[in-house]
């Protein structure tokens, strides 16, 4: 699974799996649930509310422009590379840069120069000299990148992977760019350029589905990206892509197990709540459904489904109504992969904003209602220059000191696409990707309104 920063990543390994789950709690397969349970995932009871008060529009409207900062200040000038964390307080000499978050960066700064948060020659200036980094300077093979890289020269870190995934976020960032900017005939060019370079089919190391990376040393990575998750985006680049297409079955073989929580059913692996979030963050899902499943209405459920977790967790009675959200991020002890349903990690109580904030688009009302009530309960001990810090423990007081790009990308993207659909608007005028979901049996789907009741 992507995301993980680098602090999470020991050298040379490969990255970290979830953890096992108790006997009883995992997903099933599709045909398990059918038995037993007469409707769609996705269905489930309270309809949310999509009003948003003027107050937390107010708060987006502040963190949107925090964060493209963010993504500014904390990027290489020469190359465009954006840090992977950045000190929430005070500079930042950090050499690490994350290629996903290299991508967020992309897409944010379409956001700043469409809401003028940065003067929109800047922004534009900025996006044609990082496609020019990455397209002739920034080492790759077949087109993909490492997962970790150095900000100033983008050679690979740590032994980290030449990763499919992270190349697919970079990317979802350079073909936002390419349409926004799509005056900008170079940038045009060196997008298109990029994409037509990724060779999607040596990924495939001969399987049906898409290996997770490949390492110089060791060739491709054991693990596939064979099980429902953020990886949805990626394939359909895959499949739409204009010289390494892959085959249109590989979208079928994905299992898409189901996780039933307190009566909610949607499709998801075992995985915390960014999965239902990144594979939404580019990718317009709304209306539509193909041969399986309506995603979006699905990752309606899933953040549902999450705010119940949270709520009900005893031990913790500081999440509430108010303040809730789990999601892989910093802790007390380090970088953790933890959330829920069913529990993952050892959750002790840390809140995430990045949980509510990335599934804005999908329980409006309640999510915008946490961020704001975490800005009113915390104040600037948690808001920072940058916006919210990446997680913080309100019993102990502990707070973190950084701010991740993958976690500030989600969070700065879903708050747009939320207020405006601009993320969603501009990647979807890639032909590709609307040849790539006509492939695979996307259609509208009538029935989307009333599989929320």
């Amino acid at each position: 699974m992507l995301a993980f920063g680098s602090a999470g990543l020991a050298m040379g390994q490969n990255q970290p799996q979830a953890p096992a789950v108790k006997p009883g709690q995992e997903p099933k397969t599709e045909s398990q649930a059918a038995e037993n349970y007469t409707h769609p995932a996705g269905v489930f009871i309270n309809r949310p509310l999509t009003q948003v008060s003027k107050a937390a529009d107010a708060l987006l409207d502040d963190l949107e422009g925090r964060g493209c900062d963010f993504f500014f200040n904390e990027a290489n000038p020469k190359t465009g590379l954006v840090r992977d964390r950045a000190h929430a307080v005070g500079g930042s000499l950090s050499r690490v840069a994350s290629t996903a978050a290299t991508g967020f960066g992309l897409s944010a700064l379409c956001i700043a120069a469409k809401r003028n948060y940065l003067r929109p020659p800047v922004c534009e200036e900025r996006v044609e000299k990082t496609l020019a980094f990455l397209l002739e300077e920034c080492p790759h093979e077949h087109g993909f990148l490492y997962h970790f890289i150095d900000i100033q020269s983008g050679q690979r870190l740590f032994g980290s992977e030449l990763s499919s995934i992270d190349t697919s976020l970079l990317l979802c960032g350079v073909l936002t760019c390419r349409q926004y900017f799509s005056g900008n005939t170079r940038i045009e060019a060196l997008a298109t350029t990029f994409y037509r370079r990724i060779d999607w089919d040596w990924m495939l190391n001969g399987g049906t589905t898409l290996s997770m990376g490949w390492l110089p040393d060791q060739g491709f990575l054991k693990h596939r990206w064979d099980i429902y998750s953020e990886l949805m985006t990626m394939y359909l680049m895959a499949i739409g892509s204009p010289t390494h297409p892959i085959d249109p079955k590989t979208w079928d073989a994905l299992q898409r197990p189901l996780v039933d929580f307190g009566g909610i059913e949607y499709l998801s692996g075992v995985a915390p709540l960014f999965i239902h979030q990144y594979a939404h963050a580019w990718c317009d899902y709304r209306d539509q459904r193909d041969r399986h499943a309506n995603y979006f209405t699905n990752s309606i459920a899933a953040t549902r489904a999450h705010q119940l977790f949270c709520i009900a967790l005893k031990n913790f009675p500081w999440m509430d109504q108010d303040m809730w959200g789990i999601t892989a991020s910093d802790s007390h002890d380090g970088y953790r992969v933890w959330g829920g349903p069913p529990a993952m990690g050892s959750i002790d109580g840390t809140v995430v904003p990045c949980a509510a904030a990335g599934s804005l688009p999908f329980l409006p009302a309640e999510c915008s209602h946490v961020l704001l009530s975490m800005r009113e309960k915390m104040g600037d001990k948690i808001w920072t220059r940058y916006g919210f810090v990446d997680a913080f423990h309100p019993k102990t007081g502990w707070i973190a000191d950084d701010i991740l790009g993958i976690d500030q990308g989600i969070s700065v993207l879903m708050a747009e696409n939320l207020r405006t659909g601009f993320v969603w608007e501009q990647f979807m005028k890639n032909r590709e990707v609307g040849h790539a979901m006509r492939e695979v049996a996307f259609h509208s789907d009538p029935d989307a309104n009333t599989q929320v009741l």
